[in-house]
């Protein structure tokens, strides 16, 4: 049968407190017993562990040290051998018309007729008429001016026919009073013997006085015969300098290029009313080309030093379009007139002396200048990756490097030209050593030759 089970069940808080006072001594002393003999073998499985570790180490065999050994680098060198070296410097420019003019119309009018390479771009060749302004108004000007010359000059013929009957008049009254002094003179005789009365005496003076007064008179009218040939042959001059200038204005109507050239603006056009001195069109001359570019006041100063000096050197032009290279020579021919600072250095500018008629090379285009530097006797040229610091270079030596100390003097493309503690022989490592030092031993390639410096 079922039965309640809080009738069975033991007091456990009598039997919790009973126990410790029923347990004794025999019970402490196995438990102590059976702690100590847990600590005894844990200690001797660690010493036997240690044991058999040190063990197997002594029984090791001890692998051999090897000696410690440098690095050595596979380098890449030249052989240093001084020479005569012209080295090139690269600057650049900008092509620049030798020869450009502004034409102005020296007559005013209407445009009636344009040539038809009149064109921005357009090629024209000399004495081509560009344009013609129309005449009508120039050809009746000089219609007038002829007209007046001739009236003038037939005034002048005029005038010069009265002269001629002026100075004979006067030649026959000069004589007329040398007749009428003499009769004069005749009569104061027969007056003195008493064979003429005073009446006749007086009326041969008068005769005298009114010839000799006829004479004067004839003489101050042959004065002003003159001077009136001498202001028509003024009006005559001006005249005749009139149809010089109405033909010149006729001539004026028509503007002739006054070179061959390529036309860069043009403001010409038929219809179109100009007056005098208007810029109609500019022009510049294609069969001479200058190229305007700026060295510094450093290599300026080098090649100005060197025995050929700055004008007369030769360069060479490189003109880069569309991928392709057009190169040309050219000559050094002036120094700007000015310097200015802000440039940075001396303006130059040299004439392309080669044949570039047709050539589509025109003013404004940007173009590299290989420009000759100085000439350098006596020192050496190496790749510029030899130099260090900008003044140090590596020599091998036994294979072995050691510094020498340099002094750049010019750059030519990747090669510099130095001079300094190098000599003839010398191997120059020119490959690129991060943590270069004196003493780094080097080799060269088993596969590559060595180089020489030139």
């Amino acid at each position: 049968m079922l039965q309640k089970t809080d009738a069975i069940q033991p007091d456990f808080e009598t039997t919790t407190a009973e126990a410790p006072a029923k347990r004794g001594a025999f019970y402490w002393l196995v438990k102590f017993l059976r702690i100590f003999s847990q600590f005894i073998l844990m200690a001797a499985i660690l010493y036997g562990g240690y044991f058999f570790m040190n063990r197997m180490i002594e029984a090791k065999e001890v692998p051999s040290k090897r000696p410690p050994f440098k690095t050595v680098y596979t380098v890449d060198t030249v052989v240093a051998k001084s020479g005569n070296y012209q080295p090139s410097m690269v600057v650049y420019g900008e092509v620049q018309a030798a020869k450009t003019v502004d034409l102005r119309s020296l007559v005013g009018g209407q445009i009636v007729n344009v040539s038809p390479n009149l064109l921005v771009g357009g090629r024209v060749e000399k004495g081509e008429v560009l344009f013609e302004v129309d005449k009508f108004n120039f050809e009746t000007a000089m219609s007038g001016a002829k007209s007046t010359v001739i009236e003038t000059r037939a005034r002048v013929s005029e005038n010069e026919a009265l002269i001629a009957v002026e100075e004979a008049r006067i030649n026959s009254l000069r004589e007329q009073l040398k007749l009428a002094q003499s009769d004069l003179k005749r009569i104061k005789q027969l007056k003195n013997r008493g064979s003429a009365t005073e009446r006749a005496v007086e009326e041969r003076e008068l005769i005298v006085s009114q010839r000799a007064q006829a004479l004067e008179q004839s003489q101050l009218n042959l004065i002003v015969q003159k001077s009136r040939v001498e202001q028509l042959k003024a009006v005559l001059a001006r005249a005749e300098r009139g149809v010089v200038e109405a033909e010149r204005n006729l001539q004026d109507t028509s503007l002739l290029a006054p070179m061959t050239g390529v036309i860069r603006e043009n403001n010409a056009a038929v219809g179109r009313l100009i007056s005098v001195n208007d810029m109609v069109v500019s022009m510049y001359r294609d069969d001479k080309l200058d190229v305007r570019f700026t060295l510094t006041d450093q290599r300026f100063g080098r090649i100005q030093s060197d025995k050929q000096g700055v004008i007369g050197r030769e360069v060479e032009i490189i003109w880069v379009v569309g991928g392709e290279e057009f190169r040309y020579r050219a000559t050094i021919e002036r120094i700007s007139a000015q310097i200015t600072s802000d440039r940075g250095g001396v303006e130059v500018i040299a004439s392309i002396t080669d044949n570039i008629e047709n050539n589509a090379l025109r003013p404004g285009a940007f173009v590299e200048v290989i420009v000759p530097d100085k000439s350098f006797e006596g020192n050496y040229r190496i790749p510029e990756t030899a130099l260090y610091n900008n003044d140090t270079v590596y020599v091998s030596i036994d294979g072995e490097l050691a510094a020498r100390n340099v002094k750049v003097l010019a750059r030519d493309g990747d090669a510099i030209i130095v001079d300094g503690a190098i000599k003839d022989g010398d191997i120059i490592l020119v490959t690129r050593i991060a943590e270069i030092s004196e003493g780094l031993k080097v080799r060269p390639p088993e596969t590559a030759q060595t180089g020489t410096a030139q």
